[in-house]
């Protein structure tokens, strides 16, 4: 027997939040700008071998909920079938009850499938063919998928020292691909490979990097690079935020004792990284980029998994520390220096929530709408419970209308229900204010507030189609 609970009204408990959904929401286009889609699968339109292939590949949220299961990494990470990887993925998941992965999964299987029933080991065989038989079909490669859920933009996420080949070989008329420069190894100066990565950046700009500002020329060769291609924006990511006033002769030092293979100590480490982001920060205004920063992750504790199986698997957890006066003093230097760009933060911790949405309110600018931004729910947070927590406190601490909205931040081609998700529970926020007496009744205005968050606020924050015709 088929069992529906993914309706049409899913996650709207009132007429005004059904409305606000299926009259302004549903229809908006999507603006994905972060996430780490592949671009050369997007460039060389890939196609996909099975379900196992498009939807636990790489997905360390499910390999999580998986072993949380009991299920062997065999059958997770390891050298079972693609075939006896989905039968795991079918046991577990209909025990995910309370988890996000229970309305992501089915809501996918829905929305890219047709499939309105929920996945159990019972149904599991009759499932993988329906779906492997769809994936056949030219509208299931990546660029079909992409189309199908009226994606505009989607900005990836690149190494300084990538060639952007593959971004240069798209050229589709109906979204665009652009880059996005993580800098994350130029800031990395602790880690062993950081002297070869010098060597690849020499690389990519033809350049012979003896001094510090042969290093600071070089980072702003590769950023001219990636403006001439697309590129209207950075993305960081930082475990902890220690910034501290530091100068350029310093920092040099340690440079070069970095360059050379001496590990740099954890305070000269801090020095390096505060004022190489404030020369970054500077670079981003200069050429109208929006900086965005991911903060909070504790990456790969688990050191059995990490030597047997790598990085990035779903052995990370959310970080405790101290950040409003390190984040609000970075702000404070690029903002009396005229050179702070508009700026996205996404943070880790849910402690964190107030200090990020006040610390934006600091540094807002006139003419620009949400100059400052306080970034969607993040990764741990990227569920019903954490979305309705950031809302909350934006629009308690700031203005929720100005709010550039949702992304997916994912490697998956079927992540694009999260900006559904996303909408059906903004829309069920704003619903309930009307429902409650705490808003007027005017649909057109509070619709329009929807459509903006939705779509158009993150689509004037990053004019990517003017910027790129601008050259």
């Amino acid at each position: 027997m088929t069992v529906t609970f993914i309706k049409d009204d899913f996650l709207l408990k009132n007429k005004w939040s059904k409305m606000l959904y299926h009259d302004y929401a549903e229809q908006m286009p999507i603006f994905d700008f972060h996430c780490h889609l592949d671009p050369k699968e997007i460039a060389q339109d890939k196609t996909f071998l099975n379900l196992t292939d498009i939807w636990l590949k790489g997905d360390h949220y499910k390999w999580r909920a998986m072993r949380a299961f009991g299920i062997e990494e065999k059958y997770i990470t390891g050298e079972a079938s693609d075939y006896e990887k989905f039968l795991a993925w079918s046991k577990t998941l209909p025990y995910t009850i309370g988890n996000p992965l229970y309305h992501w999964s089915h809501l996918e299987l829905k929305r890219y499938f047709g499939i309105d029933e929920l996945l159990t080991p019972q149904n599991a065989d009759r499932i993988w063919e329906l779906c492997n038989e769809q994936l056949q079909q030219e509208s299931f490669s990546a660029q079909g998928l992409i189309k199908k859920f009226n994606v505009k933009v989607i900005c990836t996420t690149d190494d300084p020292t990538d060639n952007l080949e593959w971004h240069e070989k798209l050229d589709e008329k109906s979204f665009k691909v652009v880059p996005t420069f993580r800098p994350d190894k130029l800031l990395a100066i602790g880690e062993e490979s950081f002297p070869n990565y010098l060597l690849s950046l020499e690389q990519e700009t033809n350049r012979d990097i003896q001094s510090f500002d042969e290093f600071i020329q070089a980072i702003r060769d590769r950023m001219d690079y990636f403006h001439k291609r697309g590129c209207r924006g950075a993305d960081h990511g930082f475990s902890t935020f220690p910034y501290a006033h530091a100068n350029e002769e310093k920092a040099e030092e340690i440079f070069y004792k970095a360059k050379q293979g001496v590990s740099p100590t954890y305070e000269e480490q801090g020095i390096y990284q505060s004022y190489l982001l404030t020369v970054l920060g500077e670079f981003y205004h200069d050429l109208g980029w929006v900086m965005q920063m991911h903060i909070g992750a504790l990456r790969n504790n688990n050191t059995k998994k990490l030597k047997q199986i790598g990085r990035d698997i779903g052995c990370d957890s959310i970080r405790d520390f101290d950040l409003a006066e390190s984040l609000n003093s970075f702000f404070d230097e690029l903002d009396q220096r005229n050179k702070l760009p508009k700026t996205i933060i996404y943070n880790l911790n849910p402690s964190h929530n107030d200090i990020v949405a006040t610390t934006i309110g600091n540094f807002q600018a006139p003419g620009i709408k949400g100059k400052m931004q306080f970034g969607s729910g993040w990764w741990f947070n990227d569920q019903k419970d954490g979305m309705e927590k950031q809302l909350l406190t934006l629009a308690n601490q700031g203005l929720l209308s100005t709010f550039v909205g949702m992304l997916t931040d994912s490697r998956s081609f079927l992540s694009y229900p999260r900006h559904e998700y996303f909408r059906r529970i903004l829309c069920n926020l704003f619903g309930t204010w009307i429902n409650e007496g705490e808003l007027p009744e005017d649909p057109t205005h509070i619709g329009s507030i929807i459509q903006d968050i939705c779509y158009h606020n993150a689509a004037n924050y990053f004019p990517i189609e003017e910027r790129i015709a601008k050259g």
